[in-house]
């Protein structure tokens, strides 16, 4: 017996655990099929636009040069955070490295939140299809027992055909919770590969943005203390009697 005779012969709750593992498996496969193609796009495009950041003049050609190759969104958003000018609250509040680890962090979570969606979904049907089936397979062996109590004499051959035709509920939970299982740890893997690259772009901007920052207050304290140092004035040199002035009058008055 086929699956879709053994759905039209099954009562209300066979027929609903039928429905729920066939979403459950679209679903799956929706998002496999999906976050497949958006991972290989975000890897090749953060690649690119990473390449053309450090390749920039400055940090505004850098932004316009991340734009053409950041497709997805995943370095601008940390780009425009250091950007933003919160002056008087409380995100302008302490030191400069505390605000650019701020919305450095914030910027991330949020890129990383969009990485994980549908990673929920996968775990999910991985850890529930199985037992979905489970109650299919055992609902139709209480149904299929039930049904032949009625009838008398119950032989091997009287149990084997209905007990077979539910055990097709638990192969059907296992197809559909192991490739939900396989597609969460490859693509689990995948999301973490990009998030390490990520981290690792958020540190470095933010070690740039910190060093671009303290350069100019690096250079007003080495020139403060030049400008603030004043020459001896004139008049202070006159006022001090020369050291060989009285040795020549002393030598003038013997002479006279």
């Amino acid at each position: 017996m086929s699956f879709p005779q053994l759905f039209l012969q099954g009562d209300a709750i066979s027929r609903l655990v039928a429905v729920l593992l066939l979403a459950m498996s679209v679903a799956s496969w929706a998002v496999i099929v999906w976050k497949s193609w958006l991972l290989r796009r975000v890897g090749r495009d953060l690649v690119r636009a990473t390449a053309s950041f450090w390749q920039a003049g400055s940090l505004e050609e850098a932004r316009l040069k991340v734009g053409a190759f950041d497709r997805e969104a995943l370095l601008l958003p940390l780009i425009e955070a250091t950007q933003v000018q919160a002056a008087g609250t409380l995100a302008a509040a302490g030191e400069r490295s505390q605000q650019l680890t701020r919305v450095l962090r914030d910027a991330l979570h949020g890129v990383l939140r969009r990485l994980q969606f549908g990673q929920v979904l996968l775990a999910t049907v991985g850890s529930t299809a199985p037992f979905v089936g489970l109650l299919g397979t055992v609902w139709g062996i209480y149904h299929a027992l039930t049904g032949m109590a009625g009838a008398g004499q119950i032989t091997v051959e009287r149990i084997s055909g209905p007990v077979g035709e539910a055990l097709i509920m638990t192969a059907a939970g296992l197809a559909v919770a192991i490739p939900a299982v396989l597609a969460y740890n490859v693509l689990g893997r995948l999301i973490g590969q990009i998030e390490a690259d990520l981290e690792g772009f958020a540190l470095d901007l933010r070690e740039l943005l910190l060093s671009q920052w303290q350069s100019p207050e690096a250079t007003l304290s080495a020139a403060g203390p030049s400008q603030g140092t004043k020459a001896p004035s004139p008049s202070g040199a006159q006022g001090t009697p020369a050291p060989g002035g009285s040795a020549v009058h002393e030598v003038t008055s013997v002479g006279a």
